[in-house]
């Protein structure tokens, strides 16, 4: 059985909005714990490894959660290299957070290297009494955008494993992707030298 550290290693970014649900989401998937989000909101970059097998195949996700404040913008920029894929994630509930998502698309496919898998997330969908941001909305931008949608709860934990088990696959399935981002990437990513899986922290 190959060892964890011989697996392939995909690099996929979380960005989105301040407070739109990045983290729980994250630590909801890696940790099967929920983060309320209500404390202080990431600083920087924060990632954790993870392990994910799809279609018999097995890869390291190195996940990194991107800080949603301007300030650190020019800082996440920088994240983009050598990534094989973004998770968008704006939250339901917030009409704000939604009307973003076109810049963080822009800012993403000016960044990302060509063939990067996008993935569009709206969080929250326990909090759907006070949706709104329509389910059809999100699929519209999505599909606006050539991406994936699904709608998650990282509360309930309804959809959790869906979008990192579906960017996985469809990254998997783009062999030039995976041989361009290892020319690409030129310095070791955020996470890649620590040997465990879970938890980890580029504050």
């Amino acid at each position: 059985m190959a060892s964890d550290e011989s697996l392939p290693m995909l690099k996929i970014l979380m960005i989105g909005p301040s407070g739109a649900g990045k983290s729980a989401l994250l630590i909801r998937y890696c940790d099967d714990q929920f983060d309320t989000e209500s404390s202080t909101a990431t600083i920087g970059v924060d990632f954790k490894l993870k392990k994910l097998s799809v279609h018999g195949k097995a890869y390291r996700l190195n996940l990194l959660d991107t800080a949603g404040q301007e300030r650190f913008r020019t800082l996440s920029n920088s994240y983009y290299r050598g990534a094989h894929g973004v998770i968008l994630v704006y939250d339901i509930s917030s009409r704000d957070s939604f009307n973003a998502m076109e810049r963080w698309f822009e800012e993403a496919e000016s960044n990302a290297m060509p063939g990067a898998v996008m993935y569009l997330v709206g969080s929250k969908m326990d909090r759907a009494a006070n949706r709104t941001v329509k389910y059809e909305e999100g699929e519209a931008l999505a599909r606006n955008h050539g991406s994936r949608f699904c709608e998650v709860s990282s509360k309930t934990k309804e959809n959790v494993r869906k979008p990192f088990i579906e960017i996985v696959d469809l990254i998997s399935q783009n062999p030039e992707l995976l041989a361009a981002s290892n020319k690409r990437a030129g310095t070791v990513a955020v996470g890649e030298s620590e040997g465990a899986f879970g938890s980890g922290c580029a504050c």
